[in-house]
């Protein structure tokens, strides 16, 4: 899975970002479709009452929901990329093997969950090289991507693409392009190449569409079971079909488990985690039923992402080219 030099090699001479997501003909763009594999009671929401100690403690329902989720995409022909926690990787490496034999790509999402805004990049290293080492012994390959728990890299630290970059990975998909997850207004929506002094990373962003001045999340996760479904399915397909954009989709295994311990939280967490888990899978069915899926590995290597625009990492900022940086091109 490696950097399309044609397509690097022709945004450097451009010197300008190039747009994304070019198809030909008249086919419809992609739906990447990603899970981020964690147990219920390992979400960001539940950090104030579950102490990561106590992990051991809680009635795991991972490997029940995992295998109710690989019999979804079975029945629809479809492969993802699962972005595993390390934690898990560690406990359940016949549950991470088994989604990698039924042809999935295997990704990282962390060791322990932590925002990677709570870490500085010494603890952000260290958390993710524990990670690797896990998720690579449970399937025999090192992931090539990566995805922060609660999409929490931005403006604020955007250092950590550096980090990743000279750790290897060859993407990323922690950049929220919505203000309340990365306080980058306006950060690239489609997917591009991010320039950084530790190497190049492809950076992903899940789904987002704009209606007027609106920027709609129709990623998945919360987004699908509060909004209105017409609305997450009309979007998605203008994305991939009217606008032939690639949409970077996501859900967790747990958004399958109506039948999940409840947890003694506020209203509104309650909410927000437990509403509407009955519907997943039926969305889940009706969208796989007329999106083309397909894990983020396998369209990076197709022909369909060799037109990326181009970003240079400044501090906190996001600028675009090759110049901007300083990078004189080869």
């Amino acid at each position: 899975m490696e950097l399309d030099p044609a397509g690097l090699q022709a945004s450097r001479d451009s010197g300008r970002p190039r747009p994304a997501g070019v198809l030909d003909g008249n086919a419809a763009a992609p739906a990447l479709l990603s899970i981020d594999l964690e147990d219920y009671f390992q979400v960001e929401a539940f950090r104030s009452i579950v102490q990561r100690d106590d992990w051991e403690w809680y009635p795991a329902r991972v490997a029940r929901n995992v295998r109710k989720l690989l019999e979804i995409l079975a029945r629809h022909e479809a492969r993802a990329t699962w972005f595993v926690l390390g934690w898990i990787a560690d406990r359940y490496p016949d549950l991470v093997r088994e989604i990698a034999e039924a042809g999935h790509e295997i990704a990282c999402h962390s060791y322990h969950h932590r925002r990677v805004d709570s870490l500085d990049p010494e603890r952000f290293a260290e958390d993710t090289a524990l990670a690797v080492e896990a998720i690579g012994s449970a399937c025999g390959a090192r992931p090539a991507g990566y995805r922060a728990p609660s999409f929490s890299i931005g403006k604020e630290n955007l250092w950590a693409l550096e980090v990743l970059a000279a750790h290897g990975f060859r993407y990323d998909s922690s950049i929220f392009p919505v203000y309340r997850r990365c306080r980058l207004p306006a950060a690239p929506t489609e997917p591009f190449v991010a320039l950084t002094p530790g190497g190049d990373l492809l950076e992903l962003p899940p789904a987002t569409l704009r209606v007027g001045r609106l920027r709609i999340p129709l990623a998945g996760g919360a987004y699908w079971r509060h909004l209105p479904f017409v609305l997450v399915r009309w979007g998605l397909r203008r994305m991939t079909r009217a606008h032939r954009r690639p949409a970077v989709l996501y859900l967790h295994p747990w958004e399958l488990d109506p039948g999940q311990p409840r947890l003694p939280v506020g209203p509104v967490t309650r909410v927000r985690h437990y509403r509407n888990l009955s519907r997943m899978e039926t969305r889940l069915d009706a969208l796989l039923s007329v999106l083309r899926a397909m894990p983020i590995g396998e369209w990076l290597a197709s022909p369909e992402s060799r037109h990326l625009a181009v970003y240079s990492v400044r501090g906190n900022a996001l600028v675009p080219g090759w110049a901007a940086a300083g990078t004189a091109a080869p």
